[in-house]
């Protein structure tokens, strides 16, 4: 079957759903609660990505056995069983783009704990790791719904569709909500320095917030490019391994003009160890020709041995700079420094928190930021 009769099922499901997304396509009530547990678990969305790839699969081969999303399972024939992982990254990963830009995980479900490497049949009796339990439960007893003809692929898939999108539309409409609130604030004096400091350090303080660093940096680069002379060269997404890509850093800085890595940053929510220190010295290698400053920010303590030994190695490396800074630090400075581009670094954060793909920030940290900006600046 050729690669796009796969995307015409995917896009029919869509398209009937959008038409009825205020009825629903499952008068089991019992199924239908099971649907809407996987479907709409915000603290896991794995499980409705192994949902999709199963109805998917099982809508394609009728014959598959939609338990058995594993091409070697042990005892099995393998006639019915298919490729779980397979379908997922190849079909369904499709719906985290545009037009859909449905709120379901941009990476695979089968690399997580739940489905990782278990090749056995998710039978309604496996224990499945991760949480919540209630959604795993629910996935596999809606499973066997499925393939014990209780209630139709197509009818699941197309209601799996519905949710998703309304999910997506009340999200959509939260974040435009809360952005129209805070335009109507625009008349107001701007927030001072040390005002979105705190704003800033409360959105930090929130849960999942391990991405937040990196676009505190990138948003002052944005704010002050021309001033600095200086632009952002590569912003790295959260789960880029720097092995894998080659990355100096999760932020590479380059003089406008150019396109040589002269600073990297590197961002933890963590102490910074001397360990670090040393493997950022194996990346300043590979790049050795250009990088003049190596730098980590970190939410953690700063460690006065580890300031010190970044400190040796200037003269080691013949002039490069490896400093360790504290992130809140960082900001503070640099909005005084910069006085007169505080709203702008604040526009230019809110981009890039908005910007960011739900599996770096989520959508409750969105709506966070927000909310937060829209009480700071109404306050005054």
């Amino acid at each position: 079957m050729a690669m796009a009769d796969f995307f015409k099922i995917l896009d029919d499901s869509y398209k009937r759903a959008k038409k009825h997304f205020n009825k629903s396509f499952i008068r089991d009530n019992t199924i239908l609660s099971r649907i809407e547990i996987v479907a709409l678990c915000l603290k896991n969305r794995a499980g409705v990505r192994a949902l999709l790839a199963g109805l998917l699969a099982k809508m394609i081969n009728p014959n598959a056995d939609i338990r058995k999303p594993y091409s070697d399972i042990a005892g099995e024939t393998g006639k019915d069983c298919y490729s779980g992982r397979s379908y997922d990254e190849s079909y369904i990963q499709r719906l985290t783009a545009k037009p859909y830009n449905l709120p379901i995980n941009v990476t695979t479900a089968f690399l997580t704990p739940g489905f990782r490497t278990k090749n056995l049949v998710l039978t309604t009796d496996v224990e499945l790791e991760g949480r919540p339990a209630e959604m795993y439960k629910s996935l596999l007893l809606l499973l066997d719904d499925i393939q014990s003809n209780r209630v139709s692929s197509q009818n699941v898939m197309d209601e799996v569709m519905r949710l998703l999108i309304l999910e997506r539309n009340k999200r959509t409409q939260s974040i435009q909500n809360l952005l129209c609130d805070i335009q109507h604030t625009i008349d107001k004096l701007p927030l001072s320095a040390e005002d979105i400091v705190n704003l800033v350090r409360q959105h930090l303080a929130c849960k999942n917030s391990s991405r937040l660093p990196v676009l505190i940096i990138a948003a002052a680069y944005r704010a002050a490019s021309e001033q600095l002379g200086e632009k952002i060269l590569h912003l790295h997404a959260h789960n880029a391994a720097d092995k894998q890509t080659g990355a100096a850093g999760d932020i590479e800085i380059t003089l406008i003009g150019d396109n040589d890595i002269a600073t990297a940053y590197e961002m933890k929510m963590k102490s910074v160890t001397i360990a670090d220190i040393n493997i950022a010295l194996e990346k300043i290698a590979r790049h050795r020709a250009t990088i003049q400053n190596y730098i980590f920010v970190t939410t953690a303590e700063i460690l006065p041995d580890v300031q010190e030994y970044a400190r040796q190695k200037y003269e080691e490396t013949g002039g490069i700079e490896v400093a360790v800074l504290d992130c809140l630090g960082f900001l503070r400075h640099f909005l005084h420094l910069f006085h007169r581009l505080r709203t702008a670094f604040l526009d230019a954060y809110q981009e890039l928190v908005l910007k960011e793909s739900e599996s770096a920030v989520s959508h409750t940290l969105k709506e966070t930021f927000l909310s937060l900006r829209k009480a700071s600046e109404g306050a005054r």
